[in-house]
């Protein structure tokens, strides 16, 4: 029996193909520490791989944390407050005394699910023109719902994660 090349790459696709049934999408909310740093992290994915336990999700989001806008700052103005510009004095919109940022990410993860017990695996993420590597680990609270935590150089986040 003669099995042609065609033949092999075809059914080799087919197997590692994503199954619509099994694809999902997935929701997290985390704490997080990243480049130094304390935030939230708001992330949404969809599970491209899903075969025997491995799943591989590329997901998407942003770090939102307090940013560095030292110029101006809120005076309590005799029980009034109000946004100031410090450099020269002059009351300015409340909007520009608000230091939050944001810094979006990408990122691929790799995971093995033990049904009912835990979810290890690893990823990279790409935030700041910088790819760095994490490991993580997840316990289901519900059925669609895990506690879930990452960890690697200069990054660190625990939350939560919903799968659809």
């Amino acid at each position: 029996m003669k099995i042609s090349k065609f033949g092999l790459m075809a059914a080799a696709l087919v197997a590692v193909a994503p199954v619509p049934a099994a694809a999902q999408a997935v929701l997290e909310a985390n704490g997080a520490r990243a480049e130094g740093q304390w935030g939230a992290e708001l992330g949404a994915g969809y599970t491209i791989v899903s075969l025997a336990g491995l799943r591989v999700t590329p997901a998407v989001g942003a770090f939102i944390y307090k940013g560095d806008n030292d110029r101006y700052r809120m005076d309590d103005n005799g029980g009034n407050p109000r946004c100031r510009d410090i450099t020269n004095g002059q009351y300015a919109k409340s909007s520009l005394c608000d230091d939050t940022a944001a810094k979006f990410y990408g990122r691929l993860e790799a995971t093995y699910s033990i049904p009912a017990a835990f979810t290890l695996g690893g990823g990279v993420r790409y935030m700041s023109d910088e790819f760095r590597p994490y490991g993580t680990v997840a316990f289901p609270l519900a059925p669609m719902i895990s506690v879930k935590g990452n960890a690697g150089p200069k990054y660190f986040a625990a939350g939560l994660q919903a799968r659809f």
